[in-house]
């Protein structure tokens, strides 16, 4: 897929916007609409793998933004990110992505914005965030191919969907016997306990008769070595085999397995923008 027309069209946004040493939103959203940025989707190559368009374009804007270039044309590739996702034809929007390098070049972006007082980056960035726009990952952008971050992307997608599966079917008969607790649930740490108690009373009541009386019938009672309390326990234990055997053929993650990597990242940031 040949995208370097797509790029070009970026880099001229962008070429425009730094001549000028514009900073805003504003400045960048006036030089877009004279460009006719928006053309930029009517254009796209007739693909069904918008995934690897959507990131080629975030991808080429990210690269431009943690650069070493003027802060006009790190601001006017963050502002072309922001741009392109909300605009973007695909429902639902596919997320930017970004590594855990480039995060932590996009918080120097906004330290350095904060230096100069444009409280609008923090803002913009801030909505970026909280509209929920970013997807956190651990692939960089040097050295990797542009398919590395959609198949990462895809992977954590499907974590999502994995997640979604546990909530859609919470409240179905599967969901409610996996997520159940045997132990748990009939409470067998108190049964032992009474079963203990009472094999003890039980033992102790059969050790005064014999005193008196010829207990040999009901002795094999207490000499029984598998105890009711010991049957418990083996139900418990064959009931969490049977549902680690069905999270290992049928592949679904365990709902505590499932931590996306951006579930973390995601709250430090939003600490970092205040």
């Amino acid at each position: 897929m040949d995208l370097g027309s797509f790029r070009l069209d970026i880099d001229g946004l962008l070429g425009d916007f730094t001549e000028g040493n514009y900073l805003t939103l504003d400045d960048f959203k006036r030089i877009w609409i004279k460009r006719k940025v928006s053309y930029i989707f009517e254009a796209r190559p007739p693909t069904r793998n918008s995934a690897f368009f959507m990131q080629s374009l975030y991808t080429h804007c990210i690269s431009r933004m943690i650069s070493d270039g003027p802060l006009s044309r790190r601001l006017g590739a963050l502002y072309c990110l922001y741009c392109l996702h909300e605009i973007q034809p695909y429902k639902p929007g596919f997320k930017i992505y970004l590594s855990l390098g480039e995060l932590r070049k996009l918080r120097n972006l906004v330290g350095e914005a904060k230096q100069k007082k444009l409280g609008s980056v923090v803002a913009i960035v801030k909505r970026m965030q909280e509209k929920n726009m970013f997807l956190f990952g651990f692939v960089d952008i040097l050295g990797n191919t542009t398919q590395q971050r959609v198949d990462e992307m895809t992977m954590q997608q499907q974590q999502r969907v994995e997640v979604a599966y546990d909530k859609l079917f919470v409240n179905s008969n599967i969901e409610r016997y996996l997520h159940m607790s045997l132990g748990a649930d009939l409470e067998v740490e108190n049964y032992k306990k009474m079963l203990s108690e009472y094999e003890q009373a039980k033992a102790i009541g059969i050790q005064e008769a014999s005193e008196t009386t010829d207990v040999g019938d009901v002795k094999h009672i207490i000499e029984n070595k598998k105890t009711a309390a010991d049957v418990m326990d083996e139900m418990v234990n064959a009931w969490d085999a049977e549902k680690d055997e069905y999270y290992e053929k049928t592949g679904i993650s365990r709902p505590d397995q499932i931590v996306a990597a951006d579930d973390y990242f995601d709250k430090e940031f939003q600490e970092f923008l205040g």
